[in-house]
């Protein structure tokens, strides 16, 4: 007798290999939520915040396909040494506007840190900038109200020398020179 084969009419073949395809379109798309939430946690809050003063040294749109503004604060902390450079970013049109009329002067720098940004797209630092004081007094650029002028560590002049006393008149005795200096 010969054997027959078992045709089945009207069911699909069995595919193999979809659940994998499944898996990694599912796989895909957690890591490109989990992405998402990352950078906006990390863009929206903030680590710390505080305030940072010196010379406004420079400031510069870079990048070649994300274009972002970045600057450099010179921080004199002891007169004669280099200043320590502290690099900032800034999001802020407003205030990359009022940084790049003053660049060359005193300010004082209010600023969020955010750790973590996952791509330089957004900044190459983590330090973002928000708010600008100026404290030059002659500064024609400034758009905010100038503060009380401070001296600039280097444009410090010396200590004044304390008073000698008159010399006494010739002739006079140790008693008119003592009344004389008190």
């Amino acid at each position: 007798m010969p054997l027959m084969t078992e045709i089945r009419i009207g069911t699909p073949p069995r595919r193999r290999g979809g659940r994998g395809v499944l898996y990694l379109l599912i796989l895909l798309i957690v890591i490109l939520v989990g992405t998402s939430l990352w950078t906006w946690l990390t863009l929206s809050w903030a680590y710390a915040d505080g305030t940072r003063a010196g010379v406004l040294q420079k400031l510069t749109h870079r990048g070649w396909i994300c274009k972002t503004i970045e600057g450099d604060l010179a921080q004199y902390i002891v007169p004669g040494i280099s200043p320590q450079i502290w690099k900032f970013s800034v999001r802020d049109a407003a205030v990359a506007t009022q940084l790049e009329k003053n660049v060359g002067h005193q300010v004082q720098l209010h600023y969020t840190e955010h750790p973590g940004v996952p791509s330089a797209c957004f900044a190459d630092t983590r330090f973002f900038v928000d708010n600008v004081t100026v404290t030059d007094a002659a500064n024609p650029g400034s758009s905010a109200p100038p503060a009380e002028a401070q001296p600039h560590p280097i444009d410090t002049p010396p200590a004044a020398t304390p008073a000698t006393p008159a010399p006494a008149a010739p002739g006079a005795g140790p008693a008119a020179a003592s009344a004389a200096g008190g």
